[in-house]
């Protein structure tokens, strides 16, 4: 089945910035050995099917050109797990200022 989306929709775009091999020599062994890779999310200029090459404007106002990786992609990104040492920081500093004044 081919995912085709309309010009102006909301989608995610893939390119590889730098190929393996041609990164930077002080990066380590292990990150020269993968691609450098872009993901960007934009709305597309005109329509297009999942793998297609494609322009994207972003929020910013950028164009950007990628292969068309997403339709209509969720944020899925998170600040990972709480940091028990920092749970209690706020109760404390509210006791805190609550008996300074």
């Amino acid at each position: 089945m081919t995912i085709n989306a309309p010009a102006g929709q909301w989608v995610e775009i893939h390119v590889i910035v730098l190929p393996a091999g041609k990164r930077a020599p002080q990066v380590p062994e292990d990150t020269r050995a993968v691609p450098l890779e872009l993901r960007a999310k934009g709305f597309l200029r005109a329509a297009a099917a999942l793998g297609d090459a494609v322009e994207v404007s972003t929020v910013a106002g950028r164009t950007l050109a990628g292969r068309l990786a997403a339709v209509n992609p969720a944020y899925d990104h998170g600040f990972g797990e709480p940091v028990a040492e920092l749970l209690s920081i706020g109760p404390e500093l509210r006791k805190i200022l609550g008996s300074a004044s």
